[in-house]
């Protein structure tokens, strides 16, 4: 595919097609990692940390309290 880098602002940007973005499971803001390798412009995304709760959120589930299971008591050698 032939695209084209266009003036945006003070900077150069490229458009980027949607079933490229699809393919690499990338959205719109998603932050990305842009290196050069010799005459190549390599982007790949960033891995960004999340916490429990943010990533459960994501899949419409949530984190509630839960209590303390008892297990029983220690059978045999076992040290509690």
């Amino acid at each position: 595919m032939i695209g084209n880098i266009v003036k945006w602002g003070n900077s150069q940007g490229i458009i980027i097609p949607k079933s490229f973005m699809e393919q690499c499971h990338l959205k719109v803001n998603t932050p990305v990692n842009i290196e050069l390798r010799g005459d190549e412009i390599v982007i790949r995304p960033t891995f960004v940390h999340k916490a429990l709760e943010e990533r459960a959120a994501e899949y419409g589930g949530s984190l509630g309290n839960f209590e303390e299971f008892d297990w029983g008591g220690p059978k045999g050698r076992e040290l509690w």
